[in-house]
């Protein structure tokens, strides 16, 4: 049987980290807090299950404060937890079978990370993998009969078990306002955090979350440096602020850009919005309907099906047209 390091970063938690705690605590070999600022009863807590709690200055990286959770670790795997994710009986019975029975040469297990729909997360799917259980010291091996290399890829075991994520409320805020820092201070994002970034702000960001952001992603759109799908997704949010502002040659600027190759459902519903906003109806049906059925989505998967659909029915409802509209609900 492997041994785990539970590990958590949490900043006022108390609603929630004994739920989590519950749950998981008694499959843990050893339990590690780090606690980031709370001024509630968190470390209180967190002292009910483990005396292994330590205090680490928030310097705006959810990294540097996991590393330092890590470090502190001792056990062969480390499960890497947070205050709102809860694990159920019937998942923990898979996650005590899985710990009795996990292959040493396994070194990262990812589990799936569920209910994300039902707290308007800003995730397109309500269960998605995600890696959760690691291997402390990794092994390195040989491998290949000649022309031998060092296995540089780690060995990875997708598991049955289901985290239940249940937030207190949407942390899309707080993830805008830290993307908006790190910009405003000249990090460049990784294509992986430029996706995040664009998609946060379509799914959840408010009109000023977006004006922040359209300086950075009208730069995104001339860096020769960023693909073709980066760039998209960047024309996107700019497209979306300068409807919102109505600013009108900015708006078709960028809508442009992206119809001009294979567009995006995004794209179609903002022009969509655009035509429907102006009360031109029947054009604001062709572009609902390209969202819905001749297009694709880029960062939020309803716009390419109930938003789109939204859009179809409202128009046609508009122009008097309940049968159109019927074929839409």
């Amino acid at each position: 049987m492997i041994t785990i390091s539970l590990c958590m970063i949490v900043k006022n938690e108390e609603r929630v980290l004994a739920r989590c705690l519950d749950s998981v605590a008694d499959l843990m070999d050893e339990i590690i807090i780090v606690d980031t600022g709370s001024t509630d009863a968190t470390k209180e807590i967190a002292a009910r299950y483990t005396d292994k709690i330590y205090d680490f200055a928030w310097i705006d990286d959810f990294s540097a404060a996991r590393n330092f959770a890590f470090s502190k670790a001792n056990m062969e795997y480390i499960y890497s937890a947070d205050a709102d994710e809860v694990l159920d009986e019937e998942n923990r019975e898979k996650y005590r079978i899985l710990k009795e029975n996990l292959l040493s040469e396994i070194e990262l297990v990812q589990m799936k990370y569920g209910n994300q729909l039902a707290f308007d997360s800003v995730y397109n799917f309500d269960e998605e993998y995600r890696p959760k259980l690691f291997k402390r010291k990794r092994d390195f091996v040989w491998e290949g009969a000649i022309h031998e290399t060092v296995r540089l890829e780690p060995v990875v075991y997708d598991s049955d078990i289901v985290i239940t994520h249940m937030p207190e409320k949407s942390h899309a805020k707080r993830d805008l306002d830290n993307f908006s820092r790190q910009v405003h201070n000249g990090v460049r994002l990784s294509k992986r955090l430029h996706n995040m970034y664009a998609r946060e702000l379509l799914m959840a960001g408010q009109p000023e979350d977006l004006q922040n952001a359209m300086e950075f992603f009208m730069s995104s759109v001339a860096d020769t440096d960023r693909t073709p799908e980066e760039v998209d997704e960047a024309c996107c949010v700019v497209a979306r602020t300068a409807r919102l502002v109505s600013d009108i040659p900015t708006f078709f600027k960028y809508t442009s850009k992206v119809i001009a190759n294979d567009g995006c459902s995004e794209i179609c519903m903002e022009l969509g919005h655009y035509y429907e906003d102006l009360g031109d109806l029947e054009e604001a049906v062709i572009w609902y309907y390209n969202a819905a059925f001749e297009t694709q989505p880029i960062l939020c998967i309803t716009s390419g099906d109930k938003d789109a659909k939204e859009g179809l029915v409202r128009c046609y409802e508009k122009l008097g047209m309940p049968e159109q509209a019927e074929r839409f609900m």
